[in-house]
């Protein structure tokens, strides 16, 4: 039998954003976008939560919630390299064998779906997770900016090995197409080996970070979800999260 998992959770932001500048400091109902997810994956219970701070500001409003922030290089090139670092920093013995990267942008994510991405490492060859939720629009199939993820997911199954990734509408025949979702999770000693990698072809191409990983032959496995929760990349997005999420009542 496989030891307990003993995962830690760790949230990288920045607030250079091309689309949105400042994003993690947008106001949602009083509050910073950052703080909203960090609350969410405090209630998901699956471990501690850390915030890999790229500015000061960001670390100071974590903080200020009652959070746990830390400092790390402003100029990482991705948020696996900041998630890296910070996770080195707050874990140097290593205790924690998977490491959660829950994107900063995500304020709707449910505690179930945070938890549904720790699932596939109940197989020891799992090195990496993610998830991902039936596309049921036309549009979306066809939509560059929706990445899809062909996944080898049997009748009944909840999850499956991840094939590729693309910003294009993957496989042809009857059957279902899968929204790829970008949340993480990492054994500790893959994301280790994931930042050191050079970049990958595909990724290149795609512009997707993902394919370095499947190009080295690491195995990702994709655990089903059902629905497509909020991601917030634009002040269109930002206006939406606005309407949708209730204001925090007092405590």
């Amino acid at each position: 039998m496989s030891p307990p998992l003993n995962p830690v959770i760790v949230i990288p932001a920045r607030l250079a954003s091309t689309r949105l500048p400042g994003k993690p400091l947008a106001d949602i109902h009083g509050e910073a976008m950052i703080v909203h997810v960090w609350r969410r994956a405090v209630a998901a219970g699956v471990g501690p939560v850390v915030v890999a701070c790229g500015d000061r500001e960001i670390a100071d409003v974590i903080e200020a919630a009652g959070g746990r922030a830390v400092m790390t290089r402003p100029d990482h090139p991705s948020g696996s390299d900041r998630v890296f670092e910070a996770v080195e920093a707050v874990d140097p013995e290593g205790r924690h064998d998977i490491v959660v990267n829950l994107q900063g942008d995500a304020p709707d994510l449910r505690s179930s779906e945070i938890k549904a991405v720790i699932a596939p490492f109940n197989d020891n060859a799992v090195e990496i997770a993610t998830i991902a939720a039936p596309i049921t629009s036309d549009s979306e199939r066809h939509d560059p900016n929706v990445v899809k993820v062909e996944v080898a997911v049997s009748d009944g199954a909840m999850q499956g090995r991840a094939l590729n990734f693309s910003r294009a509408a993957v496989l042809s025949g009857d059957g279902p197409l899968y929204h790829h979702i970008g949340l993480y999770a990492f054994r500790r000693a893959a994301l280790a080996r994931f930042i050191a990698l050079p970049e990958g072809v595909l990724e290149r191409r795609e512009r997707l970070e993902q394919l370095r990983a499947l190009e080295a032959q690491m195995r990702i496995d994709v655990a089903l979800i059902d629905r497509i929760p909020l991601e917030v990349n634009t002040p269109a997005d930002l206006e939406h999260a606005r309407a949708v999420l209730q204001p925090r009542r007092p405590s």
